[in-house]
């Protein structure tokens, strides 16, 4: 008789654990699959940018990564699920924008909470090239066509803007060019000195990609990277997952 009451409640509470799971984490991001490769990494366009040199080859496995930035709504639901502080707005609105005023270690904790974390820098690129193809901006090299993909210091916005509203690049992600400053997972280091990779003094320091609203086009450059404080809050640094 036992045996016959948990074989029929087993499936019930496995179903409700799903559930309960779902409706406890409703700020999961939308997802998007993509294909691992080989590609040149760097300023492979103009070789100018000394910050993005030497190009070099870099493997990527296939890995996920999120269709939009994470925003306003999804990191609330976070913060208040879990009892954290709201990041300020500074009176814009919440909502569908692109969550800002968030630390690197933040990000981190909030991607970590879904089983998710921060790409790597080169995953970033990867994904930003539409899997590495040879794309200055994300989703277009024709600088006169940007403003179809990015929202940047042209567009006069002084705040993060909702996410998805220019077009995708190839792979289906937005705003990868533009809108807000992403955080990746790596410290700050030089290509052109690979021992400074494991100089973890440094680590304080962290890698932010893409531009943002109040930067000039050359900064959405998808091989434009830079550096700033991991406890950093700013108004134009935001972040998405990956796994």
């Amino acid at each position: 008789m036992w045996k016959v009451l948990i074989v029929l409640i087993c499936p019930f509470l496995l179903s409700s654990c799903i559930v309960f799971q779902q409706k406890n984490k409703p700020y999961a991001p939308e997802m998007i699959f993509v294909e691992g490769g080989k590609f040149m990494l760097g300023d492979v366009f103009e070789q100018k940018n000394s910050d993005a040199l030497p190009i070099h080859e870099v493997e990527i496995s296939s890995f996920y990564i999120g269709r939009h930035e994470v925003t306003f709504s999804e990191y609330d639901a976070f913060a208040i699920a879990t009892g954290r502080e709201l990041p300020s707005d500074q009176g814009y609105g919440r909502d569908k924008r692109a969550v800002v005023n968030i630390t690197w270690d933040e990000a981190m904790t909030f991607c970590k909470s879904l089983g998710y974390r921060l790409p790597s820098e080169a995953e970033w690129e990867y994904a930003a090239r539409s899997g590495g193809k040879n794309h200055l901006y994300s989703g277009t090299s024709n600088a006169d066509s940007l403003r179809e993909f990015a929202i940047t210091r042209s567009d006069n916005i002084n705040f993060s803007y909702r996410v998805g509203k220019r077009q995708a690049n190839d792979l289906g992600l937005y705003d990868m060019s533009g809108n807000v400053f992403e955080w990746v997972d790596e410290f700050y280091q030089f290509y052109s000195m690979p021992d400074f990779l494991h100089d973890h003094k440094n680590d304080g320091i962290r890698i932010i990609r893409g531009g943002s609203f109040g930067e000039e086009k050359s900064t959405t450059r998808t091989y434009w990277r830079t550096g700033t404080l991991r406890d950093v809050r700013a108004t134009d640094i935001g972040f998405r997952c990956a796994k």
